[in-house]
């Protein structure tokens, strides 16, 4: 069974342009910029409570579609029917908050205030850290580094113990990386303005985390007679069993009288013996939220995303018991050490789909080279896209010069910066087909390109990567940009081209109310994440993650690279050489057999922190629909579809009303989705 389109067949068809970036729209979306990028990180940062980003269906996000659905229009309709926002107008909203959600929040471009800090905090005559990374840095590059190259400990220890923010010294490096940052996006953006085709029409891919959004507005233009979701009371009794479930979870932190409803349990430790013992965590969690969006994936993806949790448990078992030393497996499920034949197995998977991905949109990406360069005339559809295919194509290749120019500059050689931000679009853009083929709420590559390459290429240390090659810059940029992309925006950009085309929302003038979103927001998440270590203190931070230990990362990585000369290299390649293989079967398989249950998404996500997560609640999804499926046909699919999608606008609810709560009442740590 195939997902229905997200745009369904009840939207209304618009054959002209639509108003939707009106003067009203644009004002709301640079508010809720400036809101968000204020919030987003005291609640992430300093309590650690749900996030309101970090997923691709944000729940700051959707949040700011319901005050305009449920708020807004009604106090506006008493007065004027004509006054309210329609529905174009509010799905534009929705679309610059897709933007002002992630990139003000964790897993964005922000993580690089503390990544520039820790490594020099934290750096002691042990373990020797300022040895490997001052020689290898130029002025400029950190605050934490004074222009005679020592350390500068009093702005070092007032991010982390407090104090006086010293403007003066971190005005240049903030400008210096956000430079590189505003390239980035512009390349991901142009990115996606070439893909949206090829993905949205020639492949026809269900974007099934459009459909929530869709469905909260599809009242905007109901008929006299249509069914209307909020009047659906199906629909509610899946909102009422998210709500009913999160209020009694939530009443029970407060009042611990009050019975609570479970929703996680861990099998790990039932599996002491070995080699059970090496399948690790397996955790049973169920969110609400992944629960109905996993109802609406085709049979095939949602089933790989759980199957292959398994599958890769099994490994474990499988390698131990041939000998693979158990040090390097299943002791951090969530994470992929660099000796791990199933980490590289995972880089295969993604080297070999998204080389199939390309070599499917051989025609479309000829057509858009032909265009760039004058070969080709410009076919009448070109106009609904948020940017000619030529102002596209030399757009990514200016901010891709530009990044390497900058990389250049920093003092990393070329060859290193090519495989660094080489293997960074591979992994954008299989991470983004995950997010618009396979719904998966959050996404996360857990491995470093160049720690790839380097583990790859030689057991000896410092053979590439060495500090006279430039591996400590690099190691703060890929820190910064490539190891953590959970808040990466490509996703958001191809989701916001897709609504934009299909709805005829005017692409131009949203393409420039994006772009100064993204501008306010990401402003505003690096002053922020300056201004919340000086007022409250690093160390005291509830989110110990973002700033003390994974900021950490490039002085372990630089580390590593220097002194590891157990990598395994033999064992990587066959890594790496099994997933490509794998991976190539299943889409050969899938091309040839419409029956064939596995699709390759499920094989990339398998061992990362939201694979792990969201595992159970996919099977879940899969399930239901596999049951209503078997015993009700397609029409009881449809019909229940509703229940689902209530059950994800329940708990995105709950998310929202809970959120306020604990702010209130200054609570932490109180997550209703994975932190």
């Amino acid at each position: 069974m195939v997902a229905e389109s997200p745009v369904s067949s009840t939207q209304t068809p618009v054959e002209t342009f639509d108003r939707g970036v009106t003067p009203r729209a644009i004002a709301f979306s640079l508010l809720i910029a400036v809101v968000l990028g204020y919030i987003i990180p005291v609640i992430d940062y300093k309590y650690m409570n749900t996030f309101l980003d970090g997923t691709h269906l944000p729940p700051g996000a959707i949040g700011a579609l319901l005050i305009l659905v449920l708020v807004v229009n009604p106090l506006l309709g008493l007065v004027s029917k004509k006054l309210q926002f329609t529905r174009n107008e509010t799905l534009t909203v929705y679309i610059t908050c897709l933007f002002s959600s992630l990139v003000a929040g964790h897993g964005a471009e922000n993580f690089l205030v503390p990544n520039l800090l820790a490594s020099f905090y934290f750096a002691k005559p042990e373990n020797k850290w300022l040895e490997y990374l001052l020689p290898g840095l130029k002025n400029g590059l950190t605050p934490a580094v004074n222009a005679d190259g020592t350390v500068n400990k009093e702005l070092l220890d007032g991010w982390y113990l407090g104090g006086q923010i010293p403007w003066s010294a971190w005005i240049g490096p903030l400008l210096l990386w956000g430079s590189l940052a505003i390239a980035v996006y512009t390349m991901l953006a142009c990115l996606s303005a070439i893909l949206r085709k090829q993905w949205a029409q020639n492949e026809a891919l269900s974007f099934p985390l459009l459909r929530l959004p869709l469905q909260l507005t599809e009242d905007m233009e109901a008929k006299p007679g249509q069914e209307r979701f909020f009047r659906n009371p199906i629909m509610w009794i899946g909102f009422g069993v998210a709500v009913f479930v999160q209020m009694m979870r939530g009443l029970n932190l407060y009042f611990p009288d009050v019975p609570t409803f479970p929703l996680e349990l861990e099998l790990g430790p039932y599996f002491r013996d070995a080699p059970w013992n090496q399948l690790g965590g397996i955790p049973l969690r169920t969110f609400p939220l992944a629960v109905g969006i996993a109802y609406l994936l085709t049979s095939e993806i949602s089933f790989s995303l759980w199957f292959f949790f398994w599958f890769a448990r099994m490994q474990y078992i499988a390698l131990y018991t041939f000998g693979y030393p158990a040090s390097t497996l299943a002791k951090a499920p969530a994470a992929v050490p660099w000796g791990n034949f199933l980490g590289f197995e995972q880089v295969g998977c993604y080297l070999v789909f998204v080389a199939l991905l390309m070599w499917t949109a051989r025609e479309h990406l000829k057509y858009v080279a032909r265009r760039a360069f004058g070969r080709e005339k410009a076919r009448p559809e070109e106009k609904d896209e948020v940017m000619s295919y030529p102002a596209a194509f030399w757009g990514f290749t200016g901010a891709f010069a530009f990044i390497m120019g900058w990389m250049y500059l920093a003092g990393v050689r070329l060859d290193i910066a090519l495989a660094l931000w080489g293997l960074y679009l591979i992994y954008a853009i299989g991470l983004s087909r995950i997010a618009v083929e396979g719904g998966m709420l959050s996404l996360l590559n857990d491995s470093a390109p160049l720690g790839i390459v380097g583990r790859l290429l030689s057991s000896a240390p410092g053979n590439w990567l060495s500090s006279a090659n430039g591996v400590v810059p690099a190691a703060f940029v890929q820190g910064s940009f490539a190891v953590h992309m959970r808040g990466f925006i490509m996703p958001s950009f191809l989701h916001a081209f897709k609504l934009a085309h299909d709805r005829k929302i005017s692409p131009k003038p949203l393409l420039a109310l994006i772009a100064v979103v993204i501008g306010i927001s990401f402003s505003m998440s690096l002053w922020m994440a300056v201004k919340i270590g000086y007022d409250n203190g690093g160390l005291t931070l509830t989110h110990k993650w973002w700033a003390t230990i994974g900021s950490l990362w490039p002085a372990n990585f630089v580390t590593s690279m220097a002194t590891t000369t157990d990598n395994q290299p033999l064992w990587n390649w066959a890594g790496l050489t099994f997933g490509g293989a794998l991976t190539w079967g299943m889409m050969a398989m899938r091309a040839r057999f419409a029956w064939f249950p596995f699709h390759p998404i499920g094989f990339m996500v398998a061992q990362t922190y939201p694979g792990v997560m969201f595992w159970f609640s996919i099977f879940l999804g899969w399930l239901a629909k596999t049951l209503i499926m078997r015993f009700g046909g397609a029409q009881s699919y449809r019909k229940m579809m509703p229940a689902f999608l209530g059950l994800a606008f329940g708990d995105v609810a709950m998310m929202l009303f809970w959120l306020a709560i604990d702010g209130w009442q200054g609570r932490m740590s109180h997550a209703l989705l994975p932190q």
